[in-house]
């Protein structure tokens, strides 16, 4: 199972450090957080590794290489203008092929043990959601019992940026730029999602707060 790195935002959010530095290469503990992920997968199995980039994105490149050093071969998908994470992904399928893979935010940081998702999906997406954080008040989706992920529910999650995606879940989607929610919810409607409830460490690191707690939770 080959697996993407979402890594294409800008992280106007964590100015001034994005200016000079594309998100995914902002050292935690003087790590680039992206190689977090990398060392992960690769620790799971997964060999064949997708990154798209556009800000700064050649620094992406430049730094990682083919991925060699890290045991696992590194494509990547540059977008020259921004597609969202539902229009970068389609962009990256002829990357990822016809069978499901693995996605994960570049901007989250966890340890979420990825060799539990090297499994088929019998549908089109199947979600790893987590206890809402202090930064979101109502969550996204609902978990059933049966881990079917549906739009309407008392308790709400939150998506965790980390899924498997069947590609036929982008089959009817001709823009260049779209956001993957509003797909997952169609899906949704047509039980054609699970998922499942994560409850180990995780955090958006999408802030220099957030990015300063997870430097401290590492140091102690």
């Amino acid at each position: 199972m080959k697996a993407m790195i979402l890594a294409a935002g800008k992280g106007e959010r964590m100015r001034p450090l994005t200016l000079t530095t594309p998100k995914p290469l902002i050292p935690v503990n003087g790590v680039p957080l992206i190689v977090y992920h990398i060392k992960a997968l690769a620790h799971a199995g997964f060999r064949e590794l997708v990154i798209n980039h556009a800000w700064l994105g050649q620094q992406i490149e430049d730094y990682l290489g083919t991925g060699e050093q890290f045991g696992v071969h590194i494509r990547y998908s540059a977008e020259g203008e921004p597609l969202e994470t539902g229009g970068g992904i389609k962009k990256a399928l002829p990357l990822l092929g016809d069978e499901p893979f693995l996605i994960v935010n570049g901007d989250v940081f966890c340890n979420y043990p990825f060799a539990d998702l090297k499994h088929p999906i019998d549908n089109l997406a199947h979600l790893v959601m987590v206890n809402n954080p202090e930064h979101v008040a109502n969550g996204d989706f609902g978990l059933t019992d049966e881990h079917l992920i549906v739009n309407e529910a008392s308790q709400k999650y939150t998506y965790s940026g980390i899924a498997i995606l069947h590609p036929k879940l982008f089959d009817n989607c001709t823009e260049k730029a779209f956001k993957l929610a509003p797909l997952l919810r169609e899906a949704m409607q047509q039980q054609q999602v699970t998922g499942e409830l994560f409850q180990g460490d995780w955090t958006d690191v999408g802030t220099i707060e957030r990015l300063k707690q997870v430097e401290a939770k590492l140091n102690q």
